[in-house]
């Protein structure tokens, strides 16, 4: 008698959104720019950000405990916590260390990932890995962000497009051959990393020509970046597909990394999928990097877009650079 194969399957997703909005308007009256320019270039209409003493571990504890809700599980079954995050509380304790704490996970290992925007999908791909391998069977994977600390409110070419927020999800292990995590890609380049940087997060020091020590702040070339996220998120779209044996015109649902629309419609057409499978909420959260793919499967869910044996694509790019891709059947 054949036995069927180990793999993982999402059993809950949950999210957090700090309440405060600041919306295009707000943007005309602290730096050069206009609800038109915004909503043509990007397609962002507002985005979340975090209260003051609001930080990462908050909204990722939210998210967390909402997905574990979801799952019925208790939080000490959960045996790992991932959490992908590039604004972390502290370097340590971890944010992970931190979500621990405050659910009570007494079980579970603990580690942030950094692979900014990817690094929910590089977070599944550990989650998959180990239950695969029989060492775990629940691993809870979150990724968030308080973007808006590391943001120059000066710079109108990054302050416009980044918000807060935290997605998370729990992997459980499955025994099927057909549902659960059908495939993941994972890819990146070192040599390209100067397009997207936060100077100064860590024990380097970037000056100016005149020797002054740089902000903290996002530093982006946007139209390499562009460039490159169209190309590699198609690639690895395409790879994902392959590996799962399957088709774009077998796919549902397509859950895209929401940095800004152009990016969106640009993979969307390389893919051939059509606007109606292409889930797109960035007018409502801006680029909230690693918490984008979690946030928008999440909101997918309650929409009642995702439902039982839907093939659901998740893609994403990121600064280092990093991008990933994951075929999901949803079980």
């Amino acid at each position: 008698m054949s036995v069927r194969k180990i793999t993982a399957k999402i059993t809950g997703v949950g999210k957090a959104l700090p309440e405060k909005r600041l919306t295009n308007a707000d943007l005309e009256k602290m730096v050069d720019t206009s609800d038109a320019w915004i909503s043509q270039r990007v397609g962002i209409k507002e985005r979340r950000i975090a209260a003051e003493g609001e930080w990462t571990s908050h909204l990722a504890s939210r998210a967390a405990a909402d997905a574990l809700k979801m799952s019925g599980l208790t939080a000490d079954q959960i045996d790992l916590i991932l959490v992908a995050t590039s604004t972390p509380d502290t370097v340590y304790p971890s944010v992970a260390c931190l979500v621990q704490k405050e659910l009570g996970a007494i079980h579970a290992g603990v580690l942030d990932i950094s692979a900014a925007c990817t690094g929910f999908i590089y977070g599944a791909s550990l989650a998959w890995g180990m239950i695969k391998a029989g060492l775990m069977k629940h691993v809870l994977v979150v990724a968030a962000e308080v973007n808006t600390s590391i943001v120059d409110w000066k710079d109108r070419d990054t302050c416009i497009l980044f918000g807060d927020g935290a997605g998370a999800a729990v992997f459980s292990e499955c025994h099927s051959d057909t549902d659960g995590i059908l495939s993941i890609k994972l890819g990146g380049d070192g040599n390209y990393g100067e397009l997207l940087e936060l100077p100064n997060s860590g024990c380097r020091v970037y000056t100016d020509e005149s020797g002054n020590k740089l902000g903290r702040y996002i530093i982006m070339q946007g139209n390499e970046v562009f460039k490159q996220a169209v190309r590699n998120m198609a690639e690895c779209a395409v790879c994902v597909l392959d590996r799962a044996g399957l088709t774009t015109q077998e796919v549902s649902l397509f859950i895209p990394h929401q940095a800004n629309t152009r990016i969106i419609e640009a993979v969307a057409k390389r893919l051939a999928v059509p606007a109606e499978k292409v889930f797109v909420n960035i007018a409502n959260y801006g680029n909230t990097s690693a918490a984008t793919i979690p946030i928008a499967l999440c909101e997918a869910f309650e929409q009642g877009r995702v439902k039982k044996g839907d093939v659901i694509v998740v893609d994403a790019f990121g600064a280092g650079l990093t991008w990933g891709a994951m075929a999901i059947r949803w079980a």
